[in-house]
C-alpha cells in the first residue's frame, strides 16, 4: 500500500463507533483487553495502542474471557474482551457463562453482520443465526446496537451494572458497518458518567437486623462472593459481635484467615457447615449458598437469619431470611455498624471448631491435602494463587491456603470450568507485579488451556505453573467405579510436561521425589519468566 493510500486509509478510519467504544472503556481506567484479532474486529484494535491500552494476544477466546476474569479481580474494574464475529464470540462462551455464575464483570465486544443482513443466511465470513441471542441466554444482557452512540451507550450502562448491581458479563455487538463508519459522538459522551451512591439498605431492616444481632448469643457470619469489596467493614462487624466467620471459596479472604476469628472457606464440610447451622443468628453477606459452595443440599440454619444482598432475587434463595436487606455490602455492613454497641464482645473460642474442621478436611481427603500443605509451604505469604477444577484445589488447596486478602485465591467454585487456572494467572500477572502469581492445576485441567504457555512467554511474565499430575480425570474414574462401571475414558496418556514447556520457550521442571516439592516450586517462582512444575503424585514417595 502506497504512503498516500496509507494516510487515506488512516484518516477514514480516525474516530470510528470502535474508537468511541474503547475510548469511552479507557476513560474508566481499564488499560488492558483480552483477545485476538480477526477480520472483522480490526477497528476495535485499531485505538489501542493510542489509547494506552495492552493487548494480549491469547490463544483461544476462552483463555482470553478467563485471562480478563483475572485481570479484574486485581484491578476491581471489570475485565475486556474482543471476539470477532462467529466462531470467536463462540469460543468466549464459556468465559461468559463462568462470569454469570460466579457473579464477574465482563464486558465482551464482537462485531456483528452489517445492518440488514440479519438472518440472510447468505453465507458471508463467520455468518451467525442470532449472536446477540446466543450470548444473551447466559450473560446479564446481550444487546445489538445500531449506532455508536448506542454503542457508547451500553458501555456506561455495563459500568453502572458493575458499580450498582450485581456484577455479570455483558455483550455488545456492533454491526460492521456501524464499527467501521465514523463514529459522531461527542468528547464528552465519552467520558464517566457519575454514579449513584451505593445503596446502604432500608432503615427498618437495618435496625430490625441490628436488634437480631445485638441479641444473639451465638452470631455467625457466613461472607461469600458479594462481599469482597467489604473486607474492612466484614472483619469490623466479626469483631464487634464476636462472631466466627466462614467464607465461600468467592469469599475467601474478605476477613484475613489467619485471624483468630475466621474458620476460612470451608463450607464444603459439614464440621464447617455445624457452626453456621448452630448460630441463633447467621448474618449472610453476599452469598446465594448454592450447593455448589456448600457441598450439600443446603445450610439448615436453625436460628434467625439476616442477609444482605444488592440483588433483592437473593433474599430468600436457597434460605428463607427473617431479614433481607438489600444494598451495598460495605455501605450496609456500615451502616449496620453504627447501629450496634461501640464496644465490642469478647472472640468467641474456637479451638473445638477448627480441630473439627481441620480433622474432616485430612479425612475426607488425606493425600491431596498433604501435598497441598507441600505447595503452600512453597508459596510466598503474598503470592496470588489461580486455582483450577482440580482436585487438588477443591479436595485441598482451597481449605490449606491461608488466604489474607480476597483475590488471593482465583477459582470458579459454581461453573467449576477446565481450563481456567493458567490464563486467569495470566491476567492477574498482567494487571500486577507486586505479588507473585501462581496457578496449581491438574493435568487434565492444563490440557485444557495449555496453548496459554506461550501466551505467557510472549508477554514475558512471571508465572510458575505447578501441574499436579494424577494420570488424567481422577475423580471422575473414581466416579465410575462407584457406579460399578469399568473406567472408560478417563486414563490419559500424558506429555513429558516439562519437555513441552520448554519448547514453548517456558522452563520445564520434573520433580521426581517428595522432597524437592518445595525448593522446586521456590526455585521456579524466584526465577521468573514462564515456569512450569511437573508433580506426578502416582510417582511421589
Amino acid at each position: 500500500m502506497t504512503d498516500d493510500r496509507c494516510a487515506d486509509t488512516a484518516e477514514r478510519y480516525a474516530d470510528t463507533a470502535g474508537r468511541a467504544v474503547l475510548e469511552t472503556i479507557r476513560a474508566y481506567g481499564v488499560d488492558a483487553i483480552f483477545g485476538i484479532p480477526g477480520t472483522h474486529n480490526l477497528e476495535l484494535y485499531r485505538p489501542l495502542a493510542s489509547l494506552g491500552i495492552r493487548a494480549v494476544t491469547n490463544r483461544h477466546e476462552q483463555g482470553s474471557g478467563y485471562g480478563a476474569d483475572g485481570w479484574a479481580q486485581q484491578t476491581g474494574l471489570p475485565g475486556v474482551v474482543i471476539t470477532t464475529s462467529g466462531p470467536g464470540l463462540q469460543n468466549a462462551m464459556s468465559a461468559i457463562g463462568t462470569a454469570f455464575c460466579e457473579s464477574r464483570p465482563l464486558i465482551v465486544l464482537s462485531p456483528g453482520v452489517p445492518l440488514g443482513a440479519e438472518f440472510a443466511d447468505v453465507g458471508t465470513l463467520h455468518e451467525t443465526k442470532d449472536a446477540t441471542a446466543m450470548v444473551g441466554a447466559i450473560a446479564e444482557w446481550s444487546r445489538r446496537v445500531s449506532s455508536a452512540a448506542e454503542a457508547v451507550d451500553a458501555v456506561h450502562d455495563a459500568f453502572t451494572l458493575f458499580q450498582t448491581g450485581r456484577p455479570r458479563p455483558v455483550h455488545i455487538e456492533i454491526p460492521l458497518d456501524v464499527l467501521e463508519a465514523p463514529a459522531d459522538v461527542p468528547a464528552e459522551a465519552r467520558h464517566p458518567r457519575v454514579m449513584p451512591p451505593r445503596v446502604s439498605g432500608d432503615p427498618s431492616a437495618l435496625a430490625d437486623a441490628a436488634r437480631l444481632l445485638q441479641g444473639a448469643q451465638r452470631p455467625v457470619i457466613v461472607a461469600g462472593g458479594g462481599s469482597v469489596d467489604a473486607a474492612h467493614e466484614v472483619t469490623a462487624l466479626a469483631e464487634r459481635l464476636g462472631a466466627p466467620v466462614l467464607t465461600t471459596l468467592n469469599g475467601k479472604g474478605v476477613v484475613d484467615e489467619r485471624h483468630p476469628l475466621s474458620l476460612g472457606s470451608n463450607l464444603r464440610l459439614a464440621a464447617a457447615r455445624e457452626v453456621a447451622e448452630d448460630a441463633d443468628v447467621v448474618l449472610v453477606i453476599g452469598s446465594k449458598l448454592g450447593e455448589a459452595e456448600l457441598w450439600a443440599p443446603r445450610l439448615e440454619a436453625r436460628g434467625a437469619v439476616v442477609r444482605i444482598d444488592i440483588s433483592p432475587l437473593q433474599r430468600n434463595k436457597n434460605l428463607d431470611a427473617t431479614v433481607g436487606i438489600v444494598g451495598d455490602a460495605a455501605a450496609v455492613s456500615a451502616a449496620m455498624l453504627a447501629l450496634l454497641p461501640d464496644e465490642g464482645r469478647a472472640a468467641r473460642d474456637l479451638t473445638i471448631e477448627r480441630a473439627a474442621i481441620e480433622a474432616e478436611m485430612r479425612d475426607t481427603a488425606p493425600e491431596a491435602v498433604a501435598l497441598a500443605e507441600l505447595i503452600a509451604d512453597a508459596l510466598p505469604d503474598d503470592a496470588i494463587v489461580a486455582g483450577d477444577s482440580s482436585q487438588i484445589v477443591y479436595m485441598a488447596l482451597g481449605s490449606v491456603l491461608r488466604s489474607q486478602h480476597p483475590h488471593s485465591l482465583l477459582y470458579t467454585p459454581t461453573y467449576a470450568t477446565l481450563g481456567y487456572g493458567l490464563p486467569a494467572a495470566i491476567g492477574a500477572r498482567v494487571a500486577q507485579t507486586a505479588h507473585p502469581v501462581v496457578t496449581v492445576i491438574g493435568d487434565g485441567a492444563l490440557m485444557f488451556c495449555v496453548n496459554e504457555l506461550v501466551t505467557a512467554v510472549e508477554q514475558r511474565l512471571d508465572v510458575t505453573i505447578v501441574c499436579v499430575d494424577n494420570g488424567g480425570y481422577a475423580e471422575i474414574r473414581q466416579n465410575e467405579v462407584d457406579r460399578g462401571m469399568t473406567p472408560i475414558g478417563v486414563d490419559l496418556v500424558q506429555p513429558d510436561w516439562a519437555a513441552l514447556a520448554t519448547a514453548f520457550g517456558a522452563t520445564g521442571r520434573r520433580v521426581d521425589d517428595r522432597d524437592d516439592i518445595v525448593p522446586s516450586i521456590r526455585d521456579a517462582i524466584a526465577a521468573g519468566g514462564a515456569q512450569l512444575v511437573h508433580i506426578p503424585t502416582q510417582r511421589q514417595d
